[in-house]
């Protein structure tokens, strides 16, 4: 999953194509957006994965294909500072790889 940051509330994804394994998707079930709040050290995007909160989850039908691009808005994401990650997960709930750590900024900014 590749994710960066368009502005403070909006991230553009690009899903992925192939799995863990590298086999080829025919689809993504599920994109998630874990938020973990700050610490005292940035997180690696598993630490994030591991023990973040969902704080948002899209579905198919709403989601474009493999390798495709979409743009998540996150101004309905009311949290304190933090770090979020974005993981694609398939049938079964089978996650892939969470996306590089971003920063969360305060709302209010």
């Amino acid at each position: 999953m590749e994710a960066r940051l368009e502005g403070l509330r909006k991230i553009r994804l690009v899903l992925p194509s192939t799995d863990v394994n590298g086999v080829p998707l025919a689809g993504v079930e599920s994109l998630r957006v874990l938020y973990l709040p700050l610490g005292l050290t940035k997180p690696t995007a598993d630490e994030v994965f591991s023990r973040g909160e969902v704080v948002l989850e899209r579905r198919r039908p709403d989601l474009p294909g493999p390798g495709e691009a979409l743009a998540l808005d996150l101004k309905s994401l009311h949290r304190p500072p933090g770090w979020i990650v974005v993981v694609a997960v398939r049938l079964g709930e089978v996650a892939g790889r969470p996306s590089e750590v971003l920063p969360w900024m305060d709302p209010a900014l």
